[in-house]
Formats: C-alpha cells, structure tokens, sequence
C-alpha cells in the first residue's frame, strides 16, 4: 500500500517526537488534535466531555509515545487511547447522573464543503448521523471521515473488525432510509 504525504509526514513525527523532540510533539499534536476530538464527540455525543476524554487521552499518548515501536500504528493506536478515555469517562457520568440527560443536546459540527448542493440534504444527513448509536456513529466517523481502514477503525475501537463491519452495515442502511425519507 503507497502512503501518502500526510501519513509519511505524521510517521516522520512520531518517529521525531519519540525521540524528545518538542517541535515535532507539538505538530503533531496540532495536525491530530481535532481529528482525535472529533473521535471523542462522536462517542460521547457531549463537547464538553469529549473534550476531557481527548485532554486524558493526549496525556496517556505523551506518556506512552516511547513505547510505540510503529510509527504506522500511530493513528490508530491514539483513537483506541481516545476511546477508552471515553468509555472511562461516559462509565464515570453513568454513576454519577443518568446518561441521557448528559447527552441530550447534540452540537453540530460544520463539516459541510464550501460548494454543497442543497443545503437540506446535508442537514438531513448531520441529523441522521446525531440520531445513530453512539457505535455505529463512532465506526462512520473513522471510517468514512478519518479514511481509516475497517482494520484500523477495529484496533480504535477495540473490537473486531467483523463489528466494525456489522455496524457500518446497520449505519449505512439506517443513513440510506432516513435520506429517501422511508423514515
């Protein structure tokens, strides 16, 4: 498989920031930081909470940076590090309140392109993808936004790459009947 610019240039990184350069963490950081908040809206469903998830899951990607021997292994090593902080953190609120509640008012993320066709297609679509289970949404995020593989979204996720599957199916159909208005 050719990688691309990106993938060599965030390998390149995290080979430089293992070894304690500073410059390098925090490029890394920068280029990563969204795309791993993204991952931990998309779990929670709450910004406030995604955004602890994604501050311990940097902590816990710092502390272990050394111990990465692939740098390949970079992006879906610190998306399975996000989604256990959010497991952690969503096991957390459950004691504490009910879940519900915490998750009840769902920001919107402008994820539109600048030269979108009708505009209430796409806010169908947001809609739709608010309304899927935490699971499958987290699964369409990496897959279909990240560009990650079904093997790589599986090691983010911690689960097998049948269920990553298996909920991009349910997603799919789901998305498809909502968007020719069966819902």
């Amino acid at each position: 498989m050719d990688r691309t610019r990106e993938q060599l240039l965030d390998e390149f990184l995290v080979a430089s920031a293992r070894t304690g350069d500073r410059k390098a963490f925090d490029l890394l950081a920068r280029r990563w930081g969204r795309k791993l908040l993204a991952h931990a809206w998309r779990l929670t469903g709450d910004v406030d909470l995604a955004r602890e998830a994604a501050q311990d899951g940097w902590i816990e990607i710092v502390r272990g940076l050394g111990r990465l021997r692939d740098e390949r292994a970079f992006p879906a090593w610190a998306y399975q590090i996000v989604s256990r902080r959010c497991a952690r953190r969503i096991g957390r609120l459950r004691r504490d309140r009910d879940l519900a509640a915490a998750a009840s008012a769902e920001p919107v993320f402008d994820t539109a392109p600048p030269d979108a066709a009708d505009p209430g297609d796409e806010a169908r679509l947001r809609t739709a993808l608010a309304a899927l289970p935490e699971a499958q949404r987290a699964a369409v995020g990496l897959f279909y936004l990240e560009d990650m593989s079904v093997a790589e979204a599986a090691i983010a996720l911690n689960v097998p790459a049948g269920t990553v599957k298996t909920r991009l199916m349910h997603a799919r159909r789901t998305l498809r009947a909502v968007l020719e208005g069966d819902v």
